[in-house]
């Protein structure tokens, strides 16, 4: 495990892949820029991060094609050479999804998402010759291909796992706030200044307060994609924009709509009691 723990951070610290994600940085964000791309890719659409599910499709493909050149005989062989086929079709959209998702990560994050795509393009590049032997009838050949694409593909979702649970890509950055259950004092109804979004403290927990159209309206100001501060975002079409990313949350629920944030931003319930502003949770 030290060893496996030794190799990430290395290929963390790697230089060498800065030109590799720079050179792909500029085609993927032109190619997933558009509200309705990034919001498919994302996942936004269905309240969850797509990638991570997509990725079961083509891994358990390969595996179940192992699994028969293993176990089967003679009769499972077009069995299998189909399953590879269908994993390498499935790989198209688990791929887009997660370069949708890596193109707005940095640094250490950006150059451990270029080894866990090249690994991924490998894996494919192998499981596509292993389908090309199979359809030729080198059926031998075609297993070893196979069983060293998926090891190569499985290297490459250690990856893919540590950089969601290992450096949170990914994760819900408002996952362990503790709000208070009930209505808190934050700010003064002249402290605010239309469409200006303020960042306040609700017991604790960071919330961005802004009026808009006359109504008063409350977020969580930590930006569940990665962190991003909200208060520092633009108002627009009763939307707030995070300044990181440019994911676009609703005001009224926090329903997002456009990625890479795929869940909703927390909403709070807001009143004016003599002048005062207060919060709460939505319920």
């Amino acid at each position: 495990m030290a060893l496996l723990e030794q190799l990430v951070k290395k290929i963390e610290g790697a230089d060498a892949l800065d030109a590799a994600g720079d050179a792909l940085s500029g085609p993927v964000a032109t190619a997933t820029g558009s509200d309705s791309i990034k919001q498919l890719l994302s996942g936004g659409w269905m309240g969850h991060q797509l990638h991570p599910m997509l990725t079961d499709v083509p891994l358990g493909a390969w595996l179940s094609a192992t699994a028969i050149d293993v176990l089967g005989g003679r009769g499972e062989r077009r069995a299998a050479r189909r399953l590879i086929g269908l994993g390498v079709l499935a790989s198209i959209p688990t791929a887009a999804s997660g370069a949708s998702d890596w193109v707005d990560t940095y640094g250490g994050e950006k150059r451990l998402g270029v080894a866990h795509g090249l690994g991924n393009v490998a894996a494919i590049a192998l499981q596509c010759a292993s389908w090309r032997c199979r359809r030729r009838g080198h059926h031998f050949r075609g297993k070893v291909l196979s069983a060293a694409g998926l090891g190569t593909a499985l290297g490459a979702a250690y990856l893919g796992g540590h950089l969601s649970f290992g450096l949170g890509v990914g994760m819900n950055h408002t996952a362990f706030e503790f709000p208070p259950s009930d209505w808190t004092d934050v700010a003064g109804v002249d402290d605010l200044v239309d469409d200006q979004p303020k960042r306040v403290d609700a017991g604790g927990v960071a919330v961005m307060i802004v009026r808009h159209r006359g109504v008063i309206r409350a977020l969580s100001a930590t930006c569940v994609h990665a962190g991003g501060p909200l208060d520092e975002g633009t108002i627009e079409a009763d939307c707030v924009i995070c300044p990181w990313h440019g994911s676009r949350f609703r005001l009224d629920d926090g329903a997002p709509l456009r990625g890479p944030a795929a869940i909703p931003q927390p909403a709070w319930e807001s009143r004016v009691v003599d002048g005062r502003i207060e919060v709460k949770p939505a319920s």
